[in-house]
């Protein structure tokens, strides 16, 4: 695992130590950020890493000109290995952390109160298997439609099997993607 393209280029970044973790493959996370240069992103951007893991979506997204990233994970230990995932890459001031249930909060907005302009939304995939309006996947996008800018572009990772509605709120999926196992669904809030 490690930094594909940016200023960090080619960092090898440290791995979680539990086996519940499913990282990102590099290959994948390469495809992933290349469909999001068709939207301008992350280029100056303000995201939001949710379910963050050891960082390694945000950690790319500030290597190619993200403004901020606000990291949330609920794991002590893996937040651990965040934290020195940010600080070998030098981006502690381009960055924090919230140690926080997301499915509860979302990203909660930072310190400047400023919106996000892409969420990055990645839970374990037990946890993404509803997807229906009720589901907890649905409340947090729920949420997200007020912590995110108009126009603003949420992604979510999920086993390849799982479909999500074609609407949450004021998010309209625009893309699907499947890549090996996984599916990455990209949704676009109506602009305000």
């Amino acid at each position: 695992m490690r930094i594909i393209a940016g200023s960090k280029r080619g960092m090898k970044l440290l791995g979680p130590q539990s086996q519940v973790s499913r990282p990102i493959t590099d290959r994948v996370k390469e495809s992933l950020f290349s469909v999001l240069y068709k939207y301008d992103l992350p280029n100056g951007a303000i995201v939001a890493d949710l379910f963050s893991g050891v960082g390694s979506l945000g950690l790319e997204a500030i290597s190619r000109k993200a403004r901020f990233v606000t990291f949330v994970e609920q794991d002590p230990k893996i937040i651990s290995v965040l934290k020195r995932n940010i600080e070998k890459a030098d981006f502690v001031n381009e960055s924090e952390i919230i140690r926080a249930n997301a499915f509860k909060f979302g990203v909660l907005l930072n310190s400047d109160s400023q919106k996000y302009d892409l969420v990055f939304v990645d839970p374990p995939y037990a946890a993404s298997m509803d997807v229906q309006d009720n589901s907890p996947l649905s409340g947090l996008l729920h949420l997200l439609g007020e912590q995110v800018v108009g126009d603003g572009i949420v992604i979510v990772r999920t086993d390849r099997k799982v479909s999500l509605l074609e609407q949450y709120g004021e998010f309209q999926i625009i893309d699907r993607r499947r890549w090996g196992t996984m599916a990455v669904t990209i949704l676009k809030k109506a602009n305000e």
